[in-house]
C-alpha cells in the first residue's frame, strides 16, 4: 500500500467539539472554506487541510489514485487523535470523500458533497491537462480556463478580487502535484462504491457549472442511498466563495445531528 502523507492543515474550533474536515477542488488550497470555517467554528472542530501534491501539503512523486488521497486523511483523522469526523468536500476533495465514507465507513459520520463527479469522463481530457501542465512546468497554461469554470462570469466581473484570489491558489500549485491529482481523476470510477456509502450525505450542484455539470450530482445522490441533492443558482465549480453564506446554511443544516 502506498505511504500516506502528513497534510498541511488548519484547525478551528473548541477541541471537544465534533471534528469537520474540509476538502478543496484541485488546484486550490484550504482557503477555499475561509468562509464557512469562520462561521462554523463556534460549533465545530473545523479541520481544513490541502490534498497532496497542493498547498502546504508534500508533493510526493506520482502516480497518485483517489484512494491515495482518501488515505492521507485517513492518517490525519489518526494525527488528531479523531475516530470520527464528517466530510465537506468540493470536486477532488468531494471524489476523497466518496472514497472515504465508501471504504472507511466507521470513520465518517456525515457527508457533504459539492460540485463533484463519481466518474469524470472523458479520460483524455484529464490525461491532455497533466500532459500540457508537466510540459509548461506551471499551472500558468491552465489557469485561465479552470479559473473560468469556478464562479459564473457575472460573479467573476463583480467579484475581482475573488477572482484573483483563486488565480493565485491555482498558480501556485505545484505542476506535479496538480498533473497527477488529474490522473487520479482520468483513472477514477467510484460508481459502483457509491451504494456502500452509510453517512446521511448531502449533494450540492451548480446549475451553472460547466466543470461538473448537475447531472453528475444527480447520479450521485441517485446512487448513495438516502442521498439529498440540492441545486444552488446562480453557481459555478465553487460555490464555497460564489455562494459562500448558503454553503454555510446548507452544511450547518445537514451537520446539525452530529453537533
Amino acid at each position: 500500500m502506498p505511504e500516506t502523507v502528513a497534510l498541511h492543515h488548519v484547525v478551528a474550533g473548541p477541541d471537544d467539539a465534533h471534528v469537520v474536515l474540509m476538502g478543496g477542488s484541485l488546484g486550490a488550497t484550504l482557503a477555499t472554506w475561509d468562509a464557512q470555517a469562520a462561521a462554523l467554528a463556534g460549533q465545530f472542530r473545523v479541520v481544513r487541510f490541502d490534498h497532496r501534491g497542493h498547498g502546504g501539503s508534500p508533493v510526493p512523486p506520482g502516480p497518485y489514485e483517489i484512494a491515495d488521497l482518501g488515505r492521507d486523511v485517513l492518517a490525519l483523522l489518526d494525527a488528531l487523535g479523531a475516530e470520527r469526523a464528517s466530510y465537506c468536500g468540493l470536486s477532488i476533495g468531494g471524489m476523497a470523500g466518496m472514497w472515504l465514507a465508501a471504504h472507511a465507513p466507521e470513520r465518517i459520520d456525515r457527508l457533504a458533497l459539492f460540485c463533484t463527479s463519481a466518474h469524470h469522463a472523458p479520460p483524455e481530457a484529464w490525461a491532455e491537462r497533466a500532459v500540457a501542465v508537466r510540459e509548461a512546468g506551471s499551472t500558468e497554461v491552465v489557469a485561465d480556463a479552470v479559473v473560468a469554470r469556478w464562479l459564473t462570469p457575472a460573479y467573476a466581473r463583480e467579484h475581482p478580487d475573488d477572482v484573483a484570489m483563486l488565480r493565485g491558489m491555482l498558480t501556485s500549485t505545484p505542476p506535479e502535484g496538480y498533473a497527477a491529482c488529474c490522473r487520479a481523476i482520468e483513472r477514477m470510477d467510484l460508481r459502483r462504491d457509491l451504494p456502500r456509502i452509510q453517512a446521511p450525505t448531502l449533494v450540492v450542484v451548480g446549475a451553472q457549472d460547466p466543470a461538473t455539470p448537475p447531472e453528475h450530482g444527480e447520479t450521485i445522490a441517485a446512487l448513495i442511498p438516502g442521498a439529498r441533492l440540492e441545486v444552488l443558482s446562480p453557481s459555478a465549480h465553487n460555490p464555497a466563495v460564489e455562494r459562500a453564506d448558503d454553503v454555510t446554511a446548507l452544511i450547518r443544516a445537514h451537520l446539525a445531528p452530529a453537533a
